[in-house]
């Protein structure tokens, strides 16, 4: 068996440790949620997404978690029904629903924000100056291959 530093020479090899690595991360950090909050991870990623972009159309948020819109329209009124968005009407198309987030909704987020991010700053106290650093230098490269060009704002998290 290949150690990790010769199996990781390879791009091949990178890229299976580093999917490794970043999908255990991403576990770990979406089960920071409240376990009192009855939402689902893609319910949280709409709420982050209208918390960041603003009101968005039902068929745009169901293109940007890459669900169908009947998925995407039975999340919307689980939030609506628990009060953390509300539907409209387009303003110049009557077919369109325009989704937007309420106060509630924005306290969600934000509170699972908080939450993911002290859990996540405690991790990283654990560690040594040198190696926040190579994350810090880390950041925009993982934003390229996330096919982004900007490290993104305090803001701009998915809570996922």
């Amino acid at each position: 068996m290949a150690t990790l530093a010769k199996q990781m020479r390879s791009n091949t090899g990178l890229a299976t440790q580093l999917r490794v690595s970043m999908v255990r991360l991403n576990r770990r950090i979406r089960h920071q949620q409240d376990p009192g909050l009855d939402v689902t991870f893609t319910g949280l990623a709409v709420l982050a997404h209208l918390s960041r972009e603003g009101d968005t159309l039902i068929g745009e948020l169901a293109a940007v978690e890459h669900v169908r819109p009947p998925s995407m329209t039975r999340t919307v009124a689980a939030l609506e029904a628990a009060g953390f968005v509300v539907r409209g009407p387009h303003p110049t198309d009557g077919r369109q629903v325009v989704v937007s987030i309420t106060d509630a909704g924005q306290a969600v987020i934000e509170a699972e924000r908080r939450r993911r991010d002290a859990w996540l700053a405690q991790r990283l106290a654990g560690l040594t100056d040198d190696e926040r650093e190579v994350l810090r230098r880390a950041i925009p490269i993982i934003e390229r291959l996330a096919g982004r060009s900007d490290p993104p704002t305090d803001q701009e998290d998915d809570p996922r």
